[in-house]
């Protein structure tokens, strides 16, 4: 698979995620077909100049999301069925989770903080 991405080292966003939105746009775009090969670890991390841990880490949220699967020796593949944009939302949701978590506030004044975000738009 030829990436056809770039990562911007100066974007609010982290590369990992970066990885995470192009990668899921492709599958979203039908680019990446199910059962399509994702390159290596250290393959896409050589081609995007990031740590390999950083192209772990995507691909593993990629998982978790129920975008990808890991097949050991074979590969990590696209996998079959699934509602993308649910998938995607929820990882993003378990990252945000991961950093507010991190700031002490409780769930209810984050969920006000986040229902006011979506309303603003």
């Amino acid at each position: 698979m030829g990436v056809m991405m770039t990562i911007d080292h100066d974007a609010a966003v982290p590369p990992y995620q970066q990885i995470c939105d192009g990668i899921a746009a492709r599958i979203e775009a039908g680019e990446l077909t199910v059962g399509a090969r994702l390159p290596s670890v250290r393959g896409l991390a050589e081609e995007l100049g990031v740590a390999p841990g950083t192209v772990a880490k995507a691909y593993t949220e990629l998982e978790t999301a129920g975008l990808v699967v890991a097949k050991g020796r074979s590969g990590t593949q696209v996998a079959a069925g699934g509602d993308t944009t649910r998938a995607l939302a929820a990882a993003a949701a378990d990252d945000f989770a991961v950093r507010v978590r991190r700031l002490g506030l409780g769930t209810d004044e984050v969920l006000r903080i986040v229902r006011a975000s979506l309303e603003r738009g």
